[in-house]
């Protein structure tokens, strides 16, 4: 049986680590509406962009731009994995790390094509470079305040790569925020910028009149798009890890404290022991005596 110190010496360890899960989930909770402002401001924009250029991609010639073009050469994938810088929080980074393994084992065993990655966040860097996979980019340190230069940097890194000769796709996996409890893995192609899949659609959408000519549009708007849509991403994750955190540390906070319950509980009960042995030995004591 444990001595009544070492049960004080856990209560006040397990108050301790409640103390700092309840102040790690104040923090997640504040930068969580910053971050949910941004991401449902921005994600209408960003939405209706893709849907432009999904049309547009429709409409004009593949042959009009490169980051249009979607011919099978035997290439490799880009896969862009967006995870946090950070841990403690639940099955986040995990969970984006399953969803690009999945991807990367049905990529290779369907088109016997390797997959390249792009890495962005501390967590799948190292998760991804401990194994050996072959890492084309990689940036951390970006979700303490994240910019459009960030964006800006990762889009102009995918661009470069697709228009080299080694890749042929570019695709993004990050946590898409849906609310406070639910964040969902998102597998979505960046490069080539795809076409709208029903050709209904298609027919029944806008025809776009280019003044100036086509090239030169095409050449300024697409990669500002393709800057747009790293940046969604970035902001999705964001979103969804402070609310990956701020779940997992109120879980945490308590936890702790039904813990410090119990073992108030079981010290109250071997300190109620102790007494009574010793009551007991007094008394067997003065009788003895």
């Amino acid at each position: 049986m444990p001595s009544l110190i070492d049960i004080r010496r856990r209560v006040r360890a397990t108050k301790s680590t409640q103390q700092i899960t309840k102040a790690m989930k104040m923090v997640s909770s504040s930068k969580l509406r910053r971050a949910q402002e941004r991401i449902l401001s921005s994600r209408p924009y960003a939405q209706e962009l893709l849907r432009v250029f999904n049309n547009l991609a429709t409409r004009v010639d593949p042959a009009a731009h490169p980051l249009l073009r979607n011919d099978p050469r035997p290439a490799r994938t880009l896969l862009v994995v967006i995870t946090a810088d950070r841990g403690l929080c639940g099955g986040f980074n995990t969970n984006v790390i399953k969803g690009a393994s999945q991807f990367i084992t049905e990529q290779g065993s369907a088109t016997d094509r390797e997959v390249a990655l792009a890495l962005v966040g501390r967590k799948g860097r190292d998760f991804f470079l401990r194994r050996g996979f072959d890492v084309l980019y990689e940036e951390s340190g970006l979700f303490q305040n994240v910019t459009f230069a960030h964006a800006q940097a990762i889009a102009k890194s995918c661009i470069e790569e697709f228009l080299g000769p080694d890749i042929s796709s570019v695709y993004l996996v990050y946590n898409e925020f849906r609310s406070v409890i639910s964040q969902r893995v998102v597998v979505e192609r960046l490069l080539p910028i795809p076409k709208l899949e029903s050709a209904s659609a298609a027919m029944d959408s806008v025809d776009y009149l280019f003044e100036p000519s086509p090239a030169e549009l095409l050449n300024t708007l697409l990669p500002y798009h393709v800057s747009i849509q790293v940046m969604r991403a970035l902001l999705e994750s964001s979103a969804a890890e402070h609310a990956a955190r701020m779940t997992a540390m109120d879980a945490a906070t308590r936890n702790a404290k039904d813990m410090v319950d119990r073992l108030t509980l079981y010290m109250n009960k071997v300190r109620q022991a102790s007494i009574t042995r010793e009551i007991i030995e007094i008394v067997a004591g003065a009788q003895s005596v």
